[in-house]
């Protein structure tokens, strides 16, 4: 093969493969070309996105409301469970106090 056939044989080969990149970027672009209704359903979809998105938000900011709501509700009736045993306790004591008096009394 002598200089001319082997400019020649390269020259096909470069157009060849140009033609073919070109041919598969054309027939890229035709099948992935979005159409106005394919727009605007893309645009619903994003509305729909930003609208569940803000309701997320909404409901995460509700629960931590409530649970800070609960939690300080939890600590307040713990707080008044403390009282409410120590009082028991007091009673109890004071009872076994009175029962004791009454025994010694009772004996003499």
């Amino acid at each position: 093969m002598d200089r001319t056939e082997f400019v020649i044989v390269t020259t096909l080969i470069l157009f060849g493969a140009f033609l073919m990149g070109w041919l598969a970027s054309w027939l890229f672009h035709r099948v992935a070309r979005v159409t106005e209704n394919e727009m605007g359903e893309l645009d619903q979809m994003a509305h729909a996105l930003h609208e569940a998105e803000e309701t997320r938000d909404q409901a995460l900011a509700y629960v931590h409301e409530r649970e800070h709501e609960l939690t300080s509700q939890l600590s307040q009736t713990e707080a008044e469970l403390r009282a409410a045993m120590d009082g028991l306790r007091d009673a109890r004591h004071e009872a076994e106090e009175l029962r004791a008096y009454i025994e010694r009394i009772h004996a003499q």
